[in-house]
């Protein structure tokens, strides 16, 4: 979701939240969690911890995870996550209510934090803060860019509303299999395929009254209650006003609208590197191909002289993959052909496992290093992780069952470790 001033109500928001939390975990390794306790100690214990979560945050800047995008204005999830914390410095009330929080935690089953499971935990409480400092500082930007009132409530009702047009959108794709559900959304019976189906490009599009239905009507067919129809009296006042719910979806969908239009200058020349690239080489192979075209005549070596370096051996040839399967597992639908490129297949290990799949490859580094780790490119992980693929994951890329793969990685394993000279 894009609205004017705001920063970190898009998808990376869910990266910057974990690179926030795994790096406050270190912090509080080293800052006990008990100082919490102290209420007179406050200001010095959220001083530390800021130093400390910088110092894990700048630890960490070359993962992944920390370099990927976060919104769409080019911010990487590390600049957002140390602004945020350093938001916290100015924002002592928020440093409280997570004392408060543990300090009642503390007074239920004493030092959470040391018990088994204590750590998951303490990392829920610090999300909660963060979610909160989140909306707080991104609706005070909002307030500064459009000169209206904003509440960080609002902003919650903000992105309920466009979680809310998600799944509607979402219902509506399949109207065949929801069609129960669409009908209740519609307020009419399903036949055929709605027009609304066609007509709901954007959130713009999407009605008051169906965002309405589409909370009640999740009781039904979700089994819980949608937000606008729990005891919780956070969007009470929305409830009885579709007018202000159409108005907030419209401004949403305007500012979506009026914002992408500035990706276009970029988006359109997405695939030219790789163009450009296929251009070269194509100029190069047929430069090779044609001797007359050199533009340095041939030296004949003497019989005596150094004799020239063995060509580097050709890198071998991808196996053709279906994209299909890797657009069903939330990957790139290239991601097997870039994966293998990515691949420095003059490498030793590359070598010794030339007559394996590019799955069985990764199943490989998957098991001896880890999911995630510098070496690896950023070809080969899940952008929804900043890891490697899981071996679920993997199995299907190379059309394989899950037992199969685990063998045929373990064989991979054992041949290259016979290979070690």
């Amino acid at each position: 979701m894009r609205l004017p001033g705001t920063r970190y109500q898009e998808q990376g928001w869910e990266q910057v939240r974990k690179l926030l939390g795994h790096c406050s975990l270190e912090a509080f390794a080293v800052l006990s969690p008990a100082r919490l306790l102290d209420a007179p100690d406050a200001p010095d214990t959220l001083a530390e911890y800021v130093d400390l979560a910088a110092e894990a945050l700048h630890a960490c800047a070359r993962s992944a995870r920390a370099g990927a995008s976060a919104n769409s204005y080019g911010e990487s999830v590390l600049e957002l996550a140390l602004s945020l914390l350093y938001e916290l410095r100015a924002r002592p009330a928020d440093w409280a209510a997570l004392s408060a929080a543990v300090a009642n935690e503390h007074r239920k089953i004493g030092p959470f934090w040391a018990a088994p499971g204590g750590d998951a935990m303490l990392r829920k409480k610090v999300n909660d803060m963060y979610a909160g400092v989140r909306d707080k500082v991104d609706s005070d930007n909002y307030q500064a860019a459009c000169g209206r009132a904003c509440s960080p409530n609002k902003m919650y009702a903000y992105r309920m509303l466009d979680t809310a047009y998600s799944d509607i959108a979402r219902i509506f794709g399949g109207w065949r299999e929801h069609a129960a559900q669409v009908a209740a959304i519609l307020g009419r019976e399903v036949t055929a395929m709605p027009i609304e189906v066609r007509q709901m490009r954007s959130i713009g599009a999407c009605k008051a009254e169906w965002v309405l239905r589409w909370s009640e009507s999740l009781e039904r067919f979700g089994g819980g209650a949608g937000p606008l129809h729990t005891k919780s009296k956070r969007f009470a006042n929305l409830k009885t006003s579709p007018g202000k719910i159409g108005a907030m979806l419209l401004e949403i969908g305007d500012y979506e609208e009026l914002s992408s239009n500035r990706d276009s200058d970029w988006l359109h020349d997405a695939g030219e590197a790789a163009n450009w690239l296929e251009d070269l080489w194509r100029v190069a192979d047929a430069a090779v191909e044609e001797g007359e075209s050199r533009i340095l005549p041939e030296v004949a070596l003497d019989s005596d002289g150094a004799q020239p370096d063995p060509a580097a051996p050709e890198a071998p040839q991808p196996a053709p993959y279906d994209s299909a399967i890797a657009a069903s597992l939330s990957l790139p639908p290239r991601f097997m052909e870039l994966a293998w490129v990515a691949q420095e297949h003059g490498s030793w290990s590359a070598r010794a496992l030339a007559a394996t799949s590019l799955p069985v490859r990764l199943a490989v580094y998957l098991k001896m290093i880890g999911g995630q780790d510098d070496s690896y490119p950023g070809e080969w992980l899940d952008p929804a992780t900043g890891e490697l693929p899981t071996m679920q994951q993997l199995a299907l890329l190379d059309q394989v069952s899950l037992p199969t793969l685990r063998k045929r990685r373990d064989a991979a394993i054992a041949s290259l470790l016979d290979a070690v000279p």
